[in-house]
């Protein structure tokens, strides 16, 4: 009797025991380890609401040599027209339990993904729907001109994403660097990002966000020299890692573009036409150095007299004898659209419709419009279409082609029509 009793009471202490010790262990030791060749599927959080600028979530300024790109995250691409709510792209949803609706679901999940594949990265937050979720401007009701403006923006954005879907391989799917913004301007106040394209308005688009952003009355009072040799417009890549990121997610992007023949003509006219203490020395030398036979000694020594002819020969040329310059390379690769999804895109052959039409909608002061003046060369006509067809003139039919073909994305992707009928 005495040993089932002591059986007994050895049972019920160390049952006793066994409970104590589940009651205080670790309920995060009991969780399943991350072991190699086992992934956990871990739903991601929606992203927080936006921090007003100057917060620490918008991240602390560095010195612009200072560019880490160690540890970016790759950005989820997102297919332009995909459907997407807070739990993420409809695309990825399971099929529904109808058995009749899963076959052409899963056809279309097929399709999307596809698609999302040809993408490249892309900021994780989409793009602003601007031209819809901003407060239209004057009267309540928005006038003809004002819808026909939003549906050109639809269809600019549309014809952009479907050439970078199209041409760009998957194999160029990255993150986003500083490399990438190098050319983007902020303007903190009305969060604003400008990729700055030279010869399509730029210099007076800097002088609107001056003005922005309280650093003058009025864009009339800002000089050349200011507007481009001044630090007063912040660069993105001068902001670390999690301000630039917070930026491209919440700020309003926008480009503007030029016809890429004209504003090469327009480029040409402005730095090899006219006295410059940089370009004649740098490329002027070389250019002639390289595509002249019989250049004179004092051609050589100032670099100045360049041609036409022999400012293409020197673009087209694989081997160049310098390299390329903001002013005539690709808006492609100057603001990264296929990377960046821009909320705006304006073009300068519209550009007071445009630039007054974004302005009005990021609701800036009403006495500010784009301005008009010509700064440079003031004297000079502006670069026209038949400008430019009297330049391209010179060239060869060849030649034409070739630049034609240097530029064909840029021609594509802001849908510019061929400049010449025996082109391509």
């Amino acid at each position: 009797m005495r040993l089932a009793c002591l059986f007994a009471f050895i049972l019920l202490f160390g049952a006793a025991g066994l409970l104590l010790f589940i009651s205080l262990q670790d309920p995060t030791e009991l969780a399943p380890q991350q072991v190699p060749g086992m992934k956990f599927s871990i739903r991601l959080q929606p992203p927080r609401q936006a921090y007003p600028p100057g917060s620490s979530q918008d991240g602390d300024s560095k010195v612009p040599t200072q560019r880490d790109t160690r540890g970016w995250p790759s950005l989820v691409p997102r297919a332009p027209n995909a459907q997407w709510d807070s739990r993420g792209p409809l695309a990825h949803r399971p099929p529904g339990p109808h058995p009749k609706a899963r076959a052409p679901l899963r056809f279309q999940q097929r399709r999307r993904r596809l698609l999302i594949k040809k993408m490249p990265a892309a900021v994780t937050t989409p793009a602003h729907n601007l031209t819809s979720t901003l407060a239209w401007p004057g009267p309540r009701e928005p006038s003809s001109h004002w819808v026909h403006l939003q549906q050109r923006q639809q269809e600019r954005k549309r014809l952009m994403h479907e050439a970078c879907a199209k041409y760009r391989a998957s194999g160029s799917r990255r993150a986003v660097t500083p490399r990438h913004v190098s050319r983007i301007f902020v303007e903190d106040r009305h969060r604003v990002l400008y990729c700055e394209v030279p010869k399509a308005g730029c210099s007076n688009w800097k002088r609107v966000l001056m003005v922005l952003a309280g650093l003058a009355a009025s864009t009339g009072h800002i000089q050349h020299d200011t507007v481009h040799y001044s630090s007063a417009l912040r660069r993105l890549d001068t902001f670390d890692r999690q301000g630039i990121l917070h930026r491209l997610s919440t700020y309003t992007k926008m480009l503007f573009v030029r016809e890429p023949f004209e504003r090469l003509v327009s480029a040409f006219r402005d730095k090899f036409e006219h006295p410059n203490s940089y370009y004649h020395p740098v490329f002027g030398k070389a250019i002639l150095a390289r595509y002249r036979a019989n250049a004179s000694r004092e051609a050589l020594r100032s670099g100045s007299g360049v041609r036409f002819p022999e400012f293409v020969q020197y673009l087209l040329d694989v081997h160049r004898p310098v390299g390329m310059d903001i002013h005539w390379d690709h808006v492609s690769r100057l603001c990264s659209p296929c990377l960046i999804d821009y909320d705006f895109v304006g073009k300068f052959e519209s550009m007071e419709d445009d630039a007054n039409f974004f302005l009005s909608l990021i609701q800036a002061p009403r006495n500010l419009t784009f301005p008009r003046f010509k700064d440079r060369h003031s004297q000079e006509a502006r670069t026209t279409a038949g400008i430019t067809h009297q330049y391209f003139a010179q060239l060869s039919t060849l030649q034409r082609q070739r630049a034609y073909d240097f530029y064909y994305m840029d021609y594509l992707m802001f849908n510019y029509s061929k400049p010449f009928a025996d082109l391509y």
